[in-house]
C-alpha cells in the first residue's frame, strides 16, 4: 500500500500551532535513565482532534488484509527475526533487563501472528489502523485516549509495585519495564497497553505514539508521523498536529 506524505507544514509551523492551542498543556519526556541505556531511543507522536471512530468497514479490511497477504509473501522463506525492527526491539527490551521471549514488543506479536497466518481482532477504526501503521513501520505504537491521561507523560521504567490493567486482560507488573507513565502512573508500553487509557468508539481527543528505536532509517520520522496522520485523519477525520520530538 502507499499513502502520499504531505510536506506542507514544518515542525516550527507545528509546535507553533500547538501553542496556540489550550488544550494541549502536557509534556512529554523521556526519562534520562532511559536516553543512558538506550542512546537515540525515540517517541513519535501525534494529538489527533475531534475524530470520529467507527465500525471498521469491509473495504478497509479487505485493503489492510491484502497488505497482509504481500508481507506474508515477501517473508515466506524467512523468519520473523528478519523482519526489520524485530532484533532491534528485542536488544532494547535486554538493555532495561526485560525478557523479550516472555515480553514481546507488540510490533513482534502483530507479525508473528499474521506470518502464522492467523486473523487480526478487529476493533474499530482507530485501533484498526494503528494496527496496520504499526506493521507497516515495524514500529510498536499505541493509540490511547487523550481525555483519560492526567498531567506530563513521560517514558521511563516501571517504578516497585507499579501495575495496571491490560488490554490482554491481565495485571501487568511494571516494576523495571518500559513504560510510558502520567501523573497518576503508568498507562501503555512497547508490548501492551492499559484499559484506563483504551479507546473506545466514542473517543474524539487521542495520543499517537511511535517507540522509534535508535537505528531506524527507512523514513525520517517527520515523514513516518505525516504518512500515520495523513491516513488515520483521511479514515477517521479530525485533524492532526505532529508533537516536537522529547
Amino acid at each position: 500500500m502507499y499513502y502520499s506524505i504531505s510536506t506542507s507544514l514544518s515542525f516550527r509551523e507545528v509546535w507553533y500551532n500547538i501553542g496556540k492551542r489550550g488544550d494541549f498543556m502536557q509534556n512529554y519526556t523521556i526519562d534520562g535513565d532511559i536516553r543512558t541505556k538506550i542512546p537515540g531511543i525515540r517517541l513519535g507522536m501525534l494529538h489527533y482532534n475531534d475524530v470520529k471512530l467507527s465500525p471498521t468497514p469491509g473495504m478497509l479490511k479487505g485493503r489492510i488484509n491484502l497488505f497482509l497477504e504481500n508481507m506474508r509473501h515477501d517473508y515466506l522463506d524467512k523468519s520473523v527475526s528478519d523482519v526489520p525492527g524485530i532484533r532491534e526491539w528485542r536488544q532494547i527490551f535486554k538493555a532495561v533487563g526485560m525478557d523479550p521471549s516472555r515480553y514481546r514488543p507488540s510490533s513482534e506479536a502483530l507479525m508473528r501472528r499474521v506470518l502464522q497466518n492467523k486473523p487480526l481482532h478487529w476493533i474499530h477504526t482507530g485501533v484498526d489502523v494503528n494496527t496496520f501503521l504499526s506493521l507497516q513501520f515495524g514500529l510498536p505504537a499505541g493509540l490511547y485516549n487523550r481525555d483519560c491521561i492526567e498531567g506530563d507523560v513521560t517514558l521511563r521504567l516501571g517504578r516497585e509495585n507499579e501495575t495496571y490493567e491490560g488490554l490482554n486482560g491481565r495485571d501487568i507488573a511494571c516494576t523495571g519495564k518500559l513504560v510510558l507513565a502520567d501523573a497518576k502512573g503508568p498507562f501503555g508500553s512497547p508490548f501492551v497497553d492499559s484499559v484506563r487509557t483504551s479507546v473506545a468508539e466514542d473517543a474524539t481527543q487521542l495520543l499517537h505514539v511511535f517507540f522509534i528505536y535508535p537505528e531506524f532509517g527507512r523514513w525520517t520520522d517527520e515523514q513516518l508521523l505525516r504518512s500515520a496522520g495523513d491516513m488515520f485523519t483521511h479514515i477517521n477525520g479530525g485533524d492532526y498536529e505532529i508533537l516536537p520530538a522529547p
